[in-house]
């Protein structure tokens, strides 16, 4: 099946790089398209600083880098793999996908597939991204070409969990599309296929997988307010609850990225145009978008409580999770501004991030450890491995004498071997 088509994947970040090299290795013929020049360069030079895929991997895939848009019409089987934000209103932004739609179908032919892995709301592959293909292609879907979902699952920094190893759910305009995109996602993701009975039903599936996990991390946030206020540590709630066989696992923590903490706002969005006004779902949203102003406040707190000026705050991390250098959507970003209103001078570093990128995004500068000023307060943000593994060592050195306020949270220090003059705060 491979061998019979011509593959493009356009957009190649955390999503679109890994499936582009992993057709690539099986031995596909692919073009991966990117309107970042800077990207294209690094991914020519066999170099992804995204670290989703290994750069031996990267070198050896069949796999044409560009970003001259002219080069998709050689393929005839297209992967649509861009970011699906939200705007400033939290609301759906198709800019990204409606412009991948636009360089899609001006290079479409006839009996071309179109695949987007793109995540939005029930209806949007066929409402919003057929009648562009149809338009700067002149040509009609379902009859000169056909259109297809799958929903990405990758998850970033994962390294069991990969694009050939999680069970891929496809869809189609009919049942010979959906079969053709089965098999040939299936030569390369060896977890197996599901072929949902539309593109409505796949959409809806990736959409809710989100919403899910945000429901469920807001209730760990907000028992976590909960159990600050009687005196109980909420990790160690937790692990004794975890004891029973079909407690489900999750723990508090700020929700960002460009899955989790935008997804569900797709949902409700697509709810709202049909007139139901979701209870739940923006419930969790909310819970969890306070979550890092509350952690500054809690900051400020105790750094009063224990008669300490809070003047200098040191945040370790602000990518979105642990180990990876994406800081789309990071909610780190809600600590340090909150702390700047309370004219908190805030120094932020962080081993993976790319300083062009935060300063670019946010405004803010990264500083390596050794440039640090000793703080008054520690906020261990993200718990890169790198933090983890320095444990109390690293910490405490950050401290104004030794000694001040560190907040964890993850819960990923060590309770043993605390420094005693330090006021450990965990979420």
């Amino acid at each position: 099946m491979l061998s019979e088509r011509k593959l493009a994947v356009i957009g190649l970040g955390y999503v679109g790089l890994p499936v582009a090299v992993s057709f690539g290795l099986a031995g596909a013929d692919v073009i991966g398209f990117d309107i970042d020049k800077e990207r294209v360069q690094a991914l020519r030079k066999g170099h992804d600083w995204t670290r989703e895929v290994e750069e031996s991997d990267l070198v050896a895939a069949k796999l044409f880098v560009t970003d001259d848009a002219a080069e998709l019409s050689e393929a005839d089987f297209f992967i649509v793999t861009v970011p699906t934000p939200i705007d400033a209103a939290r609301r759906p932004d198709l800019t990204a996908l409606r412009s991948a739609s636009k360089l899609v179908g001006s290079a479409l032919r006839k009996n071309s597939i179109v695949v987007y892995e793109s995540t939005v709301y029930p209806g949007a592959t066929e409402e919003d991204c057929i009648p562009v293909l149809e338009e700067y292609s002149g040509l009609k879907a379902g009859v000169d070409f056909h259109v297809g979902y799958s929903p990405e699952r990758i998850n970033p920094g994962d390294k069991e969990h990969r694009f050939e190893t999680i069970r891929k759910v496809v869809s189609g305009q009919n049942e010979a599309t959906a079969q053709t995109i089965a098999a040939v996602y299936g030569a390369v993701v060896k977890a197996g296929i599901h072929v949902a009975p539309s593109i409505k039903v796949a959409e809806a599936a990736k959409v809710i997988e989100n919403a899910q996990r945000d429901i469920n991390i807001a209730f760990m946030n907000e028992l976590s307010e909960i159990f600050h206020l009687l005196g109980v540590d909420t990790a160690s709630v937790l692990e004794a609850a975890a004891t029973k066989w079909n407690f489900l696992n999750f723990s508090p923590g700020l929700v960002g990225g460009h899955c989790i903490g935008v997804d569900p706002y797709y949902l409700t969005f697509r709810a709202e145009k049909e007139g139901y006004h979701p209870q739940v779902i923006l419930a969790g949203r909310r819970v969890n978008d306070d979550t890092g102003i509350r952690v500054a406040h809690e900051c400020i707190k105790l750094c009063m409580a224990t008669g300490r000026p809070v003047q200098r705050v040191t945040v370790l991390g602000v990518t979105f999770k642990e180990n990876v250098p994406d800081i789309r959507n990071t909610r780190v970003i809600d600590i340090v501004r909150e702390l700047e209103k309370f004219g908190v001078s805030v120094q932020i570093a962080d081993p993976l991030a790319r300083a062009d990128d935060l300063r670019h995004e946010y405004g803010y500068d990264l500083k390596p450890l050794s440039e640090l000023a000793p703080a008054d307060a520690v906020i261990l943000a993200v718990p890169h491995s790198d933090y983890v593994e320095g444990g109390w060592e690293l910490i405490d050195k950050l401290l104004n004498s030794r000694a001040g306020v560190v907040l964890d949270i993850k819960s990923r220090l060590r309770l043993t071997g605390k420094p005693q003059d330090i006021e450990l705060w965990r979420l």
